[in-house]
Formats: structure tokens, sequence, C-alpha cells
């Protein structure tokens, strides 16, 4: 067992983990953060996403030793208290929360995305989210929220620019 410290959701945290424990089990299992859900545990559903230095990574195949002195941010880490991100806002106004199961994923996965544009194409929100398998949807709505919140997402920026 070996000591790994790291940031999560902003808060530094030190656990023991064994070299065989995943994110995944470290996460839902020692940090009691089940909102990065366990899928396929084999990297194929994109259930388990979170987001390792700000970029999408599958939780269920990183061994959790990788994660040493690095930044991880679960679905819990979005919302600034009851505040919700407006990703997750937009998934709620959009109706793109079915089950829920795949919905942590996929927020995740479009926020890393809407990082780096704030004008997506459809085509390229199906593109970014292409990992996160979800059996309730046929994609629409999730697509919807994904561009009502880089909207959102752009008004904000350009009003802080204002200021």
């Amino acid at each position: 067992m070996r000591i790994l410290r790291f940031t999560v959701n902003g808060d530094l945290v030190e656990i023991g983990a064994n070299d065989s424990e995943t994110l995944l089990e470290a996460l839902r299992d020692r940090l009691g953060l089940t909102g990065t859900k366990r899928g396929c545990d084999l990297g194929a559903c994109g259930a388990c996403t979170v987001l390792l230095d700000g970029r999408p990574i599958l939780s269920c195949l990183l061994p959790v030793w990788r994660v040493q002195g690095r930044v991880v941010t679960t679905i819990e880490g979005l919302a600034e208290g009851p505040k919700l991100h407006l990703l997750q806002e937009a998934f709620h106004m959009a109706g793109a929360v079915q089950c829920g199961f795949c919905t942590p994923g996929m927020i995740l996965s479009a926020k890393a995305y809407l990082d780096t544009n704030l004008n997506p194409a459809q085509g390229d929100i199906r593109e970014a989210l292409a990992g996160n398998l979800c059996r309730c949807t046929g994609y629409v709505k999730v697509v919807e929220a994904v561009k009502l919140a880089a909207t959102w997402m752009r008004d904000t920026t350009e009003r802080e620019a204002a200021r």
C-alpha cells in the first residue's frame, strides 16, 4: 500500500491505496464521491469519466497511483455549493437527463470540450461526447444542452470581459 496525495474538487486529499486500485474505486469507495458511475469497467461506456488536469479520462482504467500530485474533478466538483455549473443547469433545462446514469460523464466530457471551444458545431459536440454511451436518449437533448451551456458560458465570459 502506498500513500497518495492529490487534489479532488479543489481539496487536497491523502489516501492509502493498493497498486491495483483504480481511480474509480478510490473516488467511490474511499472518498464517497458516488457521482462517478461504475459502468462497464472496460473503458467502453464513459460512465466513469472524470477530469484529470482538465482532460476527460476513464477512471475505471486508470490506476489511482497515477494521479499522485495531480488534479481530479468529479461531477460533485462542478457545482459551487448549491449553485449548479452552467452545464448542469443546461442539462436540466434542456431535458437531457433521462435515468441520469451517464449524465456525470457526459457533463464532464462536455466541460472539457467547452473549455476549449465555446462556439461548438453540432457534429463537434457529438464527437466530443462519442465516448459516453447512453441507453435512454438519442442524444438530441444532450447536444441541445451542450449548445445551450456554450451560449450561457460565452455570454458570461463576454460580460466579465466587458467589466
